[in-house]
């Protein structure tokens, strides 16, 4: 069964102090930890444990294709 994060819940996960770094986008949590470019829970400026749809879609060079790499970690609901 999928996990569900609220943003309280998915601050946890920034890739900091030995934590797993998870990023949201578009209500599906994504599993960034082992991927070299966001080392230490950064990435360009950006954080893991944030949701980011506004930033993959406005900012982002690659756009949303780089997700389908990843691990889908669970549904992101906002508060």
């Amino acid at each position: 069964m999928s996990k569900t994060f609220n943003q309280t819940e998915l601050a946890k996960y920034d890739g900091q102090a030995g934590q797993p770094a998870y990023v949201a986008v578009d209500g599906v949590v994504y599993d960034v930890t082992g991927v070299a470019a966001w080392a230490g829970g950064k990435h360009h400026g950006n954080l893991a444990g944030q949701e980011l749809t506004d930033i993959i879609d406005t900012k982002s060079p690659h756009g949303r294709g780089v997700l389908k790499k990843l691990t889908v970690v669970g549904q992101y609901v906002a508060d």
